[in-house]
């Protein structure tokens, strides 16, 4: 059982850290553009018509309840969609076009502390202590390494800003939908959330009038299916498995195993340099995140010894 669990835990690691190579596949670079280099909110939008497809199939199937009841249930999907989807991905996609993708990676692993310091703020039950304020402060540290803000050329930092932006987006929207206590199934609720994410974005997509012309290359296909398929559809199945398994603490780990696929797969997909302040940044929001969450680490790691 622990060697399937670790299986698992490695492919989606895998899955979602070879995500950003794919990302910025579809999109390139200024210098290089590829097919959805112009419409990087359209490339998400679609991307989550497929997945959200996919998994309210597979809600349907899994479930008892595969569609939402009441206000309540219907604000959940929709706090889902509006950050966990439309805002994390659209800030995401386009940030990607202006950095690798082993730091957009490392830039979302701080993802964890991030919600530390939200649930700090808005659950009242949970308090921030002198040595998690130290970690959630190394966090920041160590996306300001990454993106080595510039003063007198903010633009050049402003993709990675993007994906911090992200990020926040998808902390907050973890902490929100824990405050919405309700009985919907997490499969129902991510299915939803998708759908409702996509046509947010394809919105969103219009207003910033977005366009591509032509049907996408054959790298520009393979990365949207690997994205809808793999790391959306199968990724958060295998996530609902391992998290009625492992529990959120543990699962939270995968956030620092990803960047490591995302920075390989870069360097042999996208002939992507791993530079020494994208090693230095994930180091040390890994020191962040092991301050916050040590008492809950040594827990586990109590528990299965």
């Amino acid at each position: 059982m622990r060697y399937r669990n670790l299986l698992l835990f490695c492919a989606l690691a895998a899955a979602w850290g070879s995500a950003f190579m794919a990302i910025k596949a579809g999109l390139g670079e200024p210098g290089n553009p590829a097919y959805f280099f112009d419409a990087p909110v359209l490339f998400a939008a679609v991307r989550y018509d497929i997945a959200g497809i996919l998994m309210l199939g597979y809600a349907a199937w899994a479930v008892d309840r595969w569609r939402p009841r009441g206000r309540s249930e219907w604000l959940l999907v929709a706090v889902g969609a509006v950050f966990l989807i439309a805002g994390y991905h659209a800030l995401l996609f386009i940030g990607e076009r202006g950095t690798t993708s082993a730091a957009a990676a490392v830039i979302v692993s701080l993802s964890p502390v991030l919600t530390t310091a939200f649930a700090r703020a808005l659950l009242p039950q949970e308090r921030l202590t002198v040595v998690g304020l130290v970690g959630m402060v190394l966090g920041l540290v160590g996306v300001a390494i990454l993106a080595r803000p510039d003063p007198a050329n903010l633009v050049g930092s402003r993709f990675e800003a993007l994906v911090f932006g992200a990020t926040l987006c998808f902390a907050l929207g973890s902490v929100l939908t824990r405050r919405l206590d309700t009985d919907l199934p997490i499969e129902t609720m991510e299915a939803w959330s998708m759908v409702g994410g996509a046509a947010l974005m394809h919105a969103l997509s219009v207003g910033l009038g977005e366009s591509v012309s032509g049907l996408p290359p054959l790298r520009a296909t393979v990365a949207l299916v690997y994205l809808a398929v793999v790391a959306s559809a199968a990724g958060f199945l295998i996530y609902f498995d391992l998290l009625e398994r492992l529990g959120p603490i543990e699962i939270n780990l995968v956030s620092y195993v990803a960047p490591v696929f995302a920075a390989v797969a870069g360097f042999l997909f996208l002939q992507e340099v791993i530079d020494g302040p994208t090693v230095l940044g994930f180091l040390v929001i890994l020191v962040g995140f092991l301050l916050i969450k040590r008492r809950e680490i040594r827990a586990e790691l109590n528990r299965h010894l």
